[in-house]
């Protein structure tokens, strides 16, 4: 098995691609051990202590390490974990755990109804135009809110905590959000 390796915008963060399906649905942010407990591998990625966030994708897996550690040493034994994992095809949830991964887009908070239409818009764009995007540099966007033209974005993955996510945020989203929906005023990462 091959498992290809790619950087990301984030040199804290290299993507990971197994050369088949990882999630099925939607996507899966862990920033902590904790957070790991219902991944098998997630926690088997966290053993290895230089680990700091997982994220899995469509068809990858991004895996942050903290600062100061090494990608030169840590790239082995995340490659071996990654290895391991889809050589036995064990699952990537605990199955008591299986049914708490759910789309992303299904964790906004209430938007006002009056604005039903313009969070329509928004919601569509960023499923058709930025999320491809990201997920292209090992990440995801997932939509909170929209309140007062401001729309609120959660970066995931190689996106969270990357040097460049606020330009994406206000050169890239931000200008096609109010280009398209001129309700639209800021777009806040939360």
């Amino acid at each position: 098995m091959l498992i290809e390796t790619e950087a990301t915008p984030n040199p804290a963060t290299l993507k990971f691609l197994p050369g088949r399906t990882v999630m099925d649905a939607g996507t899966r942010d862990f920033a902590s051990p904790e957070d790991a407990e219902a991944s098998p591998l997630a926690t088997a990625l966290f053993t290895l202590g230089d680990v700091t966030g997982v994220f899995f994708g469509r068809d990858f897996i991004s895996v942050t390490i903290a600062p100061g550690a090494d990608w030169r040493d840590a790239k082995p034994d995340v490659l071996g974990i990654l290895l391991d994992h889809f050589a036995a095809n064990m699952p990537l949830f605990h199955a008591a755990a299986a049914g708490f991964s759910v789309p992303a887009e299904s964790a906004d908070f209430g938007d006002n109804p009056e604005d039903a239409e313009i969070v329509a818009q928004i919601k569509e764009l960023i499923e058709t135009r930025v999320r491809p995007a990201v997920a292209n540099d090992g990440g995801d966007i997932v939509y909170r809110g929209f309140d007062a033209g401001k729309v609120y974005l959660q970066m995931q993955g190689a996106c969270s905590g990357c040097p460049s996510s606020t330009a994406t945020l206000k050169n890239g989203i931000e200008q096609l959000l109010k280009h398209y929906v001129p309700e639209v005023t800021e777009v806040r990462a939360v």
